[in-house]
């Protein structure tokens, strides 16, 4: 019990939760308003496959890791730190987590695209992230994170793959979603950087809080606060008043918090970046929940009602 609960932890589980909350509402947007049994099946099957891929690339993560982790103390409970699982072994664990997604999403779920955007999250957090960013420069999360926008793509090319009714695949709202979560990530990640800022200094990985000061930090913050609420607004057209209030009651939440903490600092406050790190979490959550809610109803949409044509590609 004890060793499949090393494996298990190797996946990062809290992690592939929000990545699964990123992949339902894009499935369910793919097919706005067309929910029943047989999609029902298949976003589950997605689900699973895409479960594989992210644990996958977490578990090689891990391994890739493994020297930092032994000098972080948020991370000195790993598996591999604690010898609960050898390196090898993790290795050969996340190479058949893989091969079983890719298979999995192109034999069952019908769609190699999505079983393409897997392998591509893998390579890019394993080899662009932890390989080369998260060592060598501040941007790391900004460009890495892109590789935790990837199961939106997936979700995406899943349904789509599926569905013959010939509408157009509209690929924008995709985009849209993923340039939600890759401006989220930023400040998301910081404030948790903030917290364990002597844990990176000690490990030698330039986060913006490790070579920047408070002040900076929280700016940067607030600006990708700003850009990931405007960037939540774009997919207002494609759906119902259901999003429009939600992203806009919990973007004004968001936004609030993360300049409470910016001024905080300015002012040489005691702050608590872990508040904004939890809402973080929390924004995303209702932001896409409310996403999803609207999709399966499939209320007329604002540019319905409007009479705009959103058909782009």
């Amino acid at each position: 019990m004890e060793t499949i609960k090393a494996y298990f932890a190797l996946t990062k589980p809290r992690v592939i939760e929000l990545l699964l909350v990123a992949a339902i509402p894009a499935m369910l947007q793919a097919n706005r308003g067309g929910l029943d049994w047989s999609e029902v099946w298949l976003i589950l099957a997605v689900l699973v496959g895409g479960w594989m891929g992210a644990a996958a690339a977490n578990t090689f993560n891990m391994v890739a890791d493994y020297d930092i982790d032994q000098k972080m103390g948020r991370t000195r409970a790993r598996p591999l730190v604690r010898e609960k699982v050898t390196k090898k072994s993790a290795s050969v664990f996340a190479w058949v987590l893989l091969i079983a997604s890719v298979l999995w999403l192109g034999f069952i779920c019908n769609s190699w695209l999505a079983s393409f955007f897997i392998i591509l999250t893998n390579f890019f957090y394993i080899f662009v992230y932890t390989k080369w960013l998260k060592r060598r420069t501040w941007q790391n999360v900004i460009w890495g994170g892109a590789a935790g926008c990837m199961p939106v793509l997936v979700g995406w090319a899943a349904i789509r793959d599926n569905v013959n009714d010939g509408t157009p695949d509209q690929w924008w709202q995709a985009i849209v979603m993923f340039m939600i979560i890759f401006f989220w990530t930023p400040p998301h990640t910081w404030a948790l950087a903030m917290k364990y800022r002597d844990d990176y200094a000690k490990a030698e990985v330039p986060m913006l809080p490790v070579i920047a000061s408070p002040v900076e930090t929280t700016k940067q913050i607030l600006i990708y606060s700003w850009l990931t609420v405007i960037t939540s607004f774009l997919l207002i057209p494609a759906t119902s008043w259901i999003y429009l209030v939600v992203s806009i009651a919990s973007g004004v939440v968001f936004l609030v918090m993360a300049t409470r903490l910016h001024n905080g600092v300015k002012a040489g406050e005691n702050v608590k970046p872990l508040k904004l790190f939890i809402l973080s979490n929390n924004y995303l959550a209702v932001l896409f929940i409310g996403l999803s809610i609207d999709a399966v109803l499939g209320w007329s949409t604002l540019s319905e009602m409007l009479g705009w044509n959103l058909t782009l590609f």
